[in-house]
């Protein structure tokens, strides 16, 4: 099997008390099943404590927040559990967050999550574009239709490309993607295939934004599961116009690298592709520091799985979400 990742992705080492945010804050944290068993077996005070914090519900055991942090997060910062049995006894997700796994079966990418302070500072900073390829003994089968995924490759890879080499402005690039998407979207759908051109795209997308009467995407937004205070608070105060710096390529080009692949799954790119751009928008008109303001607009949105679903709707009926009103917040 191949396994491809960014080369950030094995610089990436936990900061612990040093993070600016935490993991251990303000999340329920899901406890797989062999975990729950684990720690509700224990002897001892921290067993006690964890039988009493352990909740099980629909979709499975969760350890539950108490003050909106973890119970097992001490005051120095440290985890409880990881302290007195070591790492190998955190949970799943514990031991393996901030890191993406995507299987797709016979090939698998890695990266990284842009919720993680320590791992947004390196998807932002890193200007490296080379990624890394593995073989691995292990060998598995396709789980996916192999002519979509070729088209989602090699548009991914052409418009990758198109980012690295590109002078366009930020909010041209987003309107260059929103016009391909389209294409690539008629090419899923059994169409001609899809031929990047960034000039004509463009052009066009400059005549549809003049038709466009912009409303801010933040009320669509506000309207979304709501982790934290300050979140509703950026939203309700944002900025004004966005510092269009050339990080925004780099938070691009890693939104691309986490979703474009997955329209596999049900051959819809265009929403996913409505996500990045609306991702940017948004992001860039919340202003502050872009690194601390992506952090927290994937702690709320891309680690709510009802958040996403909620965007990747919203694109086909949200009027927030139309071609016309992000072309419009684009160019206008």
């Amino acid at each position: 099997m191949e396994i491809l990742y960014p080369k950030y992705y094995k610089k990436f080492s936990c900061i612990a008390a040093a993070c600016p945010d935490s993991c251990c804050q303000e999340w329920d944290v899901d406890v797989d099943p062999e975990s729950a068993q684990y720690y509700r077996s224990l002897q001892g005070p921290l067993g006690d404590r964890l039988r009493q914090v352990l909740q099980d519900t629909e979709d499975g055991t969760v350890m539950v927040i108490e003050d909106r942090r973890c119970p097992m997060w001490r005051q120095d910062g440290l985890c409880q559990i990881q302290a007195e049995l070591g790492h190998q006894a955190l949970c799943q997700v514990c031991r393996e967050f901030p890191r993406l796994r995507h299987d797709y079966g016979d090939f698998m990418e890695l990266g990284l999550e842009l919720s993680c302070p320590e791992a947004a500072r390196l998807i932002l900073s890193d200007e490296d574009r080379d990624w890394i390829a593995e073989t691995t003994a292990e060998s598995g089968e396709a789980e996916y239709d192999s002519e979509t995924m070729a088209s989602l490759l090699r548009s991914r890879r052409e418009f990758s490309a198109f980012l690295d080499t590109t002078s366009l402005s930020v909010p041209e690039i987003l309107t260059v993607l929103l016009l391909y998407a389209h294409d690539v979207q008629e090419e899923l759908d059994g169409g001609a295939t899809a031929v990047l051109q960034p000039t004509q795209n463009l052009a066009d997308g400059i005549l549809f934004a003049k038709q466009s009467h912009s409303v801010p995407l933040q009320e669509f937004f506000l309207g979304l599961e709501i982790l934290t205070p300050r979140w509703e608070q950026r939203l309700q105060q944002p900025s004004a116009t966005p510092d269009w710096n050339g990080q925004y390529k780099l938070l691009l080009r890693y939104f691309i690298s986490r979703y474009w692949l997955q329209a596999v799954s049900d051959y819809d790119l265009l929403c996913r592709v409505k996500l990045m751009i609306a991702a940017c928008i948004l992001i860039g008109h919340l202003g502050g520091n872009l690194q601390e303001t992506s952090q927290l607009f994937s702690k709320e949105i891309e680690n709510n799985p009802d958040n996403v679903e909620a965007i990747l709707d919203g694109a086909y009926t949200a009027s927030a979400l139309t071609d016309l009103n992000l072309l419009g917040l684009l160019l206008n």
